[in-house]
């Protein structure tokens, strides 16, 4: 892959994801915010791809995934104003139909193209498909984790926002904000266990989902990240403080001292 194929790449993206701008603001404060989160999502594969020292073509070809991972989000938003997969389309499928469609990816070599298809499509999937050779499992693991350390910065911030000024609030809640947490994404979050969306039935099902992300982090460096950005000690204070979610912390933090101790 070329250098200016990325530059032309970038042109496309911006093109192509300020088409579904219009009159609804609430649509188009969304659209903002995912190309914000592609953005930094770059950012962030810029440093993981670092920190696995990998070639110059390979950290294009990571810098192509992270800025194509969510283009069905952008057509799935203008369409059914929801990113919820389960109430609308599968958003990384829907990607793939748009790169296909646009003519993205011709220019690529057949096996670009499968590491660049596969990524965007899977990246948000609960689980890594079966039967993948390495680079192209290393491309997708890249994006899962990328996507999700951006992902968390953003949903920190939405939480902070909505406590300081609930009225002013203007994002997508699809859950009831109770104070309960479903014992089904409790108990998964305790023992490590990914959690299928269709369970969560609370607004604090998100949340402890979100901070359950951190099992599901591919790299080392992607751990480090969670960290030092401290997202376990914000995420959970959103949650009620009971003995429960103590309990979450305690394994949770254990959890990331055994993973930062076997670097990498």
């Amino acid at each position: 892959m070329e250098p200016r194929g990325l530059d032309e790449l970038k042109r496309w993206f911006d093109d192509y994801t300020n088409r579904f701008f219009g009159q609804d603001e609430y649509v188009n404060l969304h659209l903002r915010m995912k190309q914000e989160h592609t953005r930094r999502t770059c950012e962030e594969m810029f440093y993981l791809v670092g920190r696995l020292s990998l070639d110059e073509n390979q950290m294009r070809v990571a810098e192509m995934v992270a800025l194509l991972h969510d283009v069905g989000r952008f057509p799935q938003f203008s369409l059914y104003r929801t990113y919820n997969d389960l109430r609308s389309v599968n958003h990384g499928c829907l990607g793939v139909e748009v790169l296909d469609r646009e003519g993205v990816l011709e220019d690529l070599a057949a096996e670009e193209r499968l590491w660049v298809r596969t990524a965007v499509a899977h990246h948000g999937q609960k689980a890594l498909p079966k039967g993948l050779d390495d680079r192209t499992l290393l491309f997708l693991k890249l994006i899962r984790d990328a996507d999700k350390l951006d992902i968390l910065r953003i949903v920190s911030d939405i939480y902070r926002r909505r406590k300081e000024d609930p009225k002013g609030f203007s994002f997508e809640m699809e859950l009831p904000d109770e104070s309960r947490i479903s014992p089904q994404v409790l108990n998964a979050v305790l023992n490590g266990q990914p959690i299928e969306y269709s369970r969560l039935r609370v607004f604090n099902d998100m949340r402890l989902c979100q901070i359950g992300w951190v099992y599901d982090l591919n790299f080392a460096a992607s751990v480090e990240r969670f960290h030092a950005r401290n997202y376990l000690d914000d995420l959970l204070g959103y949650l009620p403080q009971t003995p429960d979610i103590a309990e979450v912390r305690r394994r949770i933090s254990g959890y990331i001292d055994t993973r930062l101790a076997q670097q990498p």
